[in-house]
């Protein structure tokens, strides 16, 4: 987001309302040019399955199996972490996240059945250098519940833990212990 209103509550709002990066006016092009960067390097396109050669430049064959992708099932949901998606397990339908949004669940899923305090979950998935407004993760959270939960009002999956924060439940399969 580029504005000229510069004031903390203003950049805290943006952040809040889904603005990967916030940057008020006048600035510094090089500033304006490192941040873009930055916002690209969370960003890791891949490409589709058969969307031409393989890593090493040559064709897949019937020899060589297919990378396995890095996914995670919980909720109504399927994060990719490779392609930075989040589907739906019914259909496999796109669930529209932000790039912030993202990186939450991507800190969660890298640390499941684990408290984790605000300080922390910002600490791992905010990337800036200022100073963020600590509730900022609430509604994060509470976005991300009405898009992964089953019954949001009921959540299971990222669950409120009273004085420790939040805690990442993932579906466990049919006769796994836990």
């Amino acid at each position: 987001m580029l504005t000229a209103e510069g004031e903390v509550v203003d950049r805290v709002v943006g952040l809040e309302v889904g603005a990967d990066d916030y940057l008020a006016k006048p600035f510094d092009p090089r500033e304006l040019l490192a941040r873009v960067r930055s916002v690209l390097r969370r960003v890791r396109p891949v490409p589709p399955p058969s969307a031409g050669p393989a890593l090493d430049g040559h064709a897949p064959d019937a020899q060589s199996p297919a990378l396995p992708r890095c996914e995670v099932r919980f909720g109504r949901c399927i994060l990719d972490l490779d392609a930075r998606r989040l589907r739906t397990c019914e259909d496999g339908e796109d669930v529209p996240i932000t790039a912030m949004e993202f990186d939450l669940l991507e800190v969660f899923a890298a640390n499941p059945d684990r408290v984790l305090t605000r300080d922390r979950l910002l600490d791992l998935a905010h990337h800036r250098d200022e100073e963020p407004f600590e509730r900022s993760i609430d509604v994060r959270v509470s976005r991300l519940r009405r898009k992964v939960e089953l019954d949001p009002s009921k959540p299971a999956v990222i669950k409120t833990v009273r004085g420790g924060g939040y805690m990442f439940v993932p579906t466990r399969a049919a006769g796994t212990p836990g």
